[in-house]
């Protein structure tokens, strides 16, 4: 019996270790092979147009071309190529937006080494497969859990989160103490200002906080501590004491 073609993967990512490691991980695979690699969106489309993968490992915030648009040339281009986003980002847009491209699979960098290879055959398969805080943001969001952003807020391509992250950034806030007062991880906090920055395309922190207060923000804060109770009212002085019989 003859064995199968192995799965040919594209894998597309602008940071070369991430990449390396992925040929690696790859490489120990008997049924999956790389048969090319693009560090941006737009020589993702060529590759993918020379090599015709079966699946496509696509980052997302990268230079040129994002991979949300290289994701909707490719698949129009390569219809049989499927893509799995593997990112930092895993807010709603982010996550809906690659959804809305066809992407048949998105996972959170970070994600273990089974996990990844797992997804990579279940997408040549034809599954549509996602990281477990990736389903349960699919989950909320079809539960109602998501929210519009009102059309007044400032830069409406933030999530709620980020924007409260970029609050907190533009009234001076360290990210230690930005994931201390919105309960999360400061990898978590990390994340979420590589996509503000990405976003609203700014090179650093600082241009960000010029933009931030530009727009309004920065002049409120997260709840800090509840404040201490009121002290009681000094006790009477003796010449203000009442005489029995009062």
């Amino acid at each position: 019996m003859t064995a199968p073609d192995p799965i040919r993967v594209l894998i597309v990512d602008d940071h070369p270790m991430m990449r390396e490691g992925l040929r690696a991980l790859i490489a120990s695979l008997g049924d999956v092979e790389v048969v090319g690699e693009a560090a941006d969106g737009d020589e993702a489309h060529r590759e993918a147009q020379l090599a015709r993968p079966d699946v496509v490992i696509m980052d997302l915030h990268m230079p040129g071309a994002n991979g949300v648009d290289a994701t909707r040339a490719i698949l129009r281009s390569v219809p049989g190529t499927r893509v799995l986003v593997l990112t930092m980002f895993e807010d709603d847009e982010s996550v809906f937006a690659a959804m809305r491209a066809g992407a048949s699979g998105y996972l959170v960098k970070g994600a273990q080494q089974d996990e990844i290879v797992r997804a990579i055959r279940s997408v040549a398969a034809g599954e549509a497969i996602f990281g477990p805080t990736v389903a349960r943001r699919i989950i909320a969001f079809f539960a109602g859990g998501a929210h519009a952003v009102p059309a007044d807020e400032p830069f409406p391509d933030l999530t709620g989160r980020e924007r409260e992250v970029l609050d907190l950034i533009a009234a001076g806030r360290a990210n230690a103490d930005i994931a201390r007062r919105l309960t999360i991880s400061p990898k978590t906090v990390s994340n979420h200002i590589s996509a503000i920055f990405a976003k609203l395309q700014v090179a650093d922190r600082a241009e960000a906080i010029v933009r931030a207060r530009q727009a309004g923000l920065g002049h409120s804060t997260a709840p800090g501590p509840a404040p201490s109770p009121a002290q009681p009212s000094p006790a009477p002085s003796s010449s203000a004491r009442p005489s029995p019989g009062c």
